[in-house]
């Protein structure tokens, strides 16, 4: 039985956090791209498209802080796998004092390192995405870089779900440009929604892939077993699509 991926209540920054995370995005803004870790309303945002099962494998790219972290690892079974990536080494410092579960696999590296990590892990196919790369601030060919070492990994009924600040700016030879998010992911997803989160600094779109365009040719290695008895979070059931 597949659950839903539901975060908990409460994961506000601490000023210690807000610290850290504003001392990067002076160091390097293009790195970054935000002067705050994400908000609990849009860790939420992010986290209710998923849609997970027993021995899922659940990547998420660009961690940050953990605050989404924190949230998925609330909300994942208990036999799942979390692998974070993060390129950062202050980030990457303070997301591994700050959480200690044997589902996460925190991993120095960016979405470059995706395919040796799951082969040495002996993982399956990805069955969730949650990426907080700022793409906008990327090249074009960086960006079909980043989603083509992603998508041959993602399972037949994948999802991904990116966020892009309300302003939309992407960044290139020195100039700001408006940059089509949506359209952008059209390219790779047969399904593309998205929506609005006001609650967060500052207030931002959350996108949602479903039906990458090559899933057909890449076939899960893991099996949809139910969660073994009382294993499963209370309330948690997928949604109809």
């Amino acid at each position: 039985m597949r659950t839903d991926v539901v975060p908990g209540r409460g994961f506000g920054a601490t000023l210690h956090e807000l610290g850290v995370f504003a001392s990067q995005a002076l160091a390097d803004f293009r790195v970054t791209a935000a002067l705050a870790p994400s908000s609990r309303h849009l860790a939420r945002a992010m986290l209710q498209p998923l849609c997970v099962h027993a021995g899922s494998t659940v990547v998420e790219i660009g961690a940050g802080t953990g605050a989404i972290t924190a949230a998925l690892l609330a909300s994942l079974p208990t036999d799942a796998t979390l692998l974070a990536l993060e390129v950062n080494p202050r980030f990457f410092g303070y997301l591994t004092h700050r959480l200690a579960d044997r589902r996460l696999v925190a991993i120095h590296a960016g979405v470059e390192a995706l395919a040796e990590e799951l082969r040495s892990r002996r993982l399956g196919a990805v069955d969730a995405v949650v990426s907080s790369v700022a793409l906008g601030y990327l090249s074009d060919s960086e960006r079909r870089s980043y989603l083509g070492a992603l998508m041959p990994h993602l399972a037949p009924d994948a999802v991904l779900t990116q966020y892009q600040y309300l302003h939309g700016l992407q960044y290139q030879n020195r100039v700001f440009h408006r940059f089509d998010l949506g359209a952008f992911l059209a390219q790779y997803f047969r399904s593309v929604e998205r929506r609005v989160v006001w609650r967060n600094l500052p207030p931002a779109y959350v996108f949602t892939g479903r039906q990458w365009r090559n899933g057909d040719t890449l076939q899960a290695s893991g099996t949809d077993e139910p969660h073994p008895a009382g294993r499963r979070p209370p309330d948690l059931q997928c949604r109809p699509r």
